[in-house]
C-alpha cells in the first residue's frame, strides 16, 4: 500500500479527517444556532481550515489522475521500495498551495454584531467592507474564483487525462495486459469514482452561490422570497459538501478490492474476539499472497525486459 497513488489518497483522506473533526461540528451547530459563540480566533480558523482542505481534496485528485495517466503510459514501470521522491514533493506543494490560497479566508473573515428582534447577535462573515483593495476584488469575484479553481479545475482536468489515459488504453489488448497492469487499472477506476462522487456532492453548493450571484438583487420587491429559496439551496449543499469528506472513504472501500482487503486485514489485526470470521481472515491471506505473487511476476517480467536493449526504454519512479 506504500505507493504513489496510495500515499496522495492519504493525504487526501487527513485532509478530510480534518475537515470532519473541526468543520463539520462547528458548521452544523452554526446552521442550527442563531449567534456564534465560538470568538474571533475560530471565525477565521474554520473558514481557513475549510478552504485548505477542500484545496487539498482538488490538488490530490489533480495528482493523481496525472500520476493513472503516468502509470498507463509507462506501462514498463518497475514498482520499487518505499514511497517515491516525487511524491513526497508533490503532497508538500498540495498543501502548500493549500494553505497560501486560503490566507484570504482569515483577512477577510470578521464579527459581525447586529440587532435582530431586541438581542444582540454576533454574526460570523465575510466582511462586507473590506479595507484593502486585494480583498475587496477577492469578495467581489469570490463565487467565481471558487467555482473555477475548486471546481471546474479538477473536473476538466481529470477528464483530459482520463481521455488520454483511456485513448492509450485501447491502444493495448487485454491479452497484453499484466496483473500489475490491471492493478493499475482499478486504481484508476479508483481516482475516477472519487472525482464522481466530489462533483455530486460539491455541485449544489456551488451551484447555489452562482444562482444567487448572478439573480440576486438587492433592489427586486421579492427579494426576501428569492433569498429564502436561495438560503435552502445553501443549507443544502453546505451538508452535501460536508459529505463528500464521509463518504469517500465508503467510496474506496466499494469500488477498490485493494482497500477492501486491507480493511478487513486492520479488523483482523484489531478485533480479537471474534468479529471478523475465520473465512474473511483466510481470503485476507489469500489476497495478499496473490497481490504479492502478482507483483513479483510483474517485477520479472520487467527485469527480463531491461536486460535486453531496447529503443526508448523508461526508467522511472515507482506508480
Amino acid at each position: 500500500m506504500r505507493s504513489g497513488p496510495n500515499i496522495l489518497i492519504a493525504s487526501l483522506a487527513l485532509g478530510d479527517l480534518i475537515h470532519i473533526v473541526i468543520d463539520i461540528p462547528i458548521n452544523a451547530y452554526r446552521i442550527m444556532a442563531e449567534d456564534w459563540p465560538f470568538g474571533l480566533a475560530l471565525c477565521k480558523l474554520v473558514p481557513f481550515i475549510q478552504k485548505s482542505t477542500v484545496g487539498i481534496t482538488v490538488l490530490s485528485l489533480c495528482a493523481l489522475s496525472v500520476d493513472r495517466y503516468r502509470a498507463v503510459v509507462s506501462w514498463n514501470r518497475i514498482k520499487g521500495i518505499g514511497v517515491p521522491v516525487w511524491t513526497v514533493i508533490e503532497i508538500t506543494l498540495i498543501w502548500v498551495i493549500s494553505i497560501l490560497l486560503a490566507v484570504p479566508e482569515v483577512v477577510g473573515f470578521d464579527l459581525i454584531t447586529m440587532n435582530y428582534k431586541d438581542k444582540h447577535l454576533r454574526i460570523c462573515l465575510l466582511h462586507p467592507m473590506q479595507t484593502t483593495p486585494f480583498m475587496q476584488f477577492y469578495k467581489s469575484v469570490k463565487d467565481w474564483w471558487l467555482f473555477g479553481f475548486y471546481f471546474c479545475m479538477p473536473l476538466i482536468w481529470t477528464a483530459v487525462f482520463y481521455a488520454l489515459m483511456t485513448r492509450k488504453m485501447l491502444k493495448h489488448s487485454e491479452n497484453t495486459l499484466s496483473d500489475h497492469t490491471k492493478q493499475r487499472r482499478e486504481v484508476a477506476k479508483t481516482v475516477f469514482c472519487l472525482v464522481i462522487v466530489f462533483a455530486l456532492c460539491w455541485l449544489p453548493l456551488y451551484l447555489s452561490r452562482i444562482l444567487k450571484s448572478t439573480m440576486y438583487d438587492q433592489k427586486d420587491p421579492k427579494r426576501c422570497q428569492l433569498l429564502s429559496v436561495f438560503l435552502t439551496l445553501d443549507y443544502f449543499g453546505i451538508n452535501m459538501a460536508s459529505l463528500n469528506s464521509c463518504i469517500n472513504p465508503i467510496a474506496l472501500y466499494i469500488v477498490s478490492n485493494r482497500f477492501k482487503r486491507c480493511f478487513k486485514a486492520c479488523l483482523c489485526g484489531c478485533c480479537r474476539l471474534g468479529a471478523v470470521t475465520h473465512d474473511d481472515a483466510q481470503s485476507v491471506l489469500k489476497s495478499r499472497m496473490q497481490d504479492q505473487a502478482s507483483e513479483e511476476s510483474s517485477n520479472i517480467k520487467a527485469h527480463k525486459q531491461t536486460s535486453t536493449p531496447l529503443p526508448e526504454q523508461e526508467n522511472t519512479l515507482p506508480c
